[in-house]
């Protein structure tokens, strides 16, 4: 049975799910947004790899809440192992991507897929709580992305809370 601080922490993270995937209008002036600036071909991969993303997320958080470990390693590991972009991209799509986007963007992908390693190895573990704290961790790191650099795609990052 669930205690009242894991449904409490469940409810935060589908509150920050639902704010930090609700639609939005593209402002294509904001300096932060890495999208608009890449190429047309890697932008797609990456809007790919991000739906692919969200999907493995939702059932994640479905799985946790039915304490279903198997179902949230199996979608985390695809979230480790999803890198569309990195299979899929020519030598020149993968020098665009360099040439567009800071270190710290990558260096912060790339951990965001360590983090997805380390929860789906929680729930093969069976540890409930690893598993929390690791999708907590997760999706705080999918809003830092989106509010550092996809400003354009979620203006509402860049108000503040009540404005």
């Amino acid at each position: 049975m669930m205690t009242k601080s894991i449904c409490q922490a469940i409810l935060t993270m589908v509150l920050v799910l639902a704010t930090a995937l609700s639609p939005s209008v593209a402002t294509e002036s904001a300096e932060s947004a890495v999208g608009s600036q890449l190429p047309p071909r890697v932008r797609g991969l990456l809007v790919q790899e991000m739906i692919a993303v969200l999907d493995a997320t939702k059932s994640i958080l479905d799985a946790m809440v039915r304490g279903q470990d198997d179902g949230v390693a199996k979608n985390a590991q695809a979230i480790h192992d999803s890198f569309i972009m990195e299979q899929s991209m020519t030598a020149a799509d993968r020098q665009a991507l360099l040439d567009t986007v800071p270190q710290a963007f990558l260096e912060r992908d790339q951990a965001f897929h360590g983090i997805s390693a380390r929860l789906a190895q929680a729930a093969r573990d069976g540890d409930k709580q690893g598993q929390m704290m690791l999708f907590k961790e997760l999706i705080n790191a999918c809003t830092d992305c989106h509010s550092r650099y996809a400003s354009d795609r979620f203006p509402d990052f860049g108000i503040p809370a009540g404005g």
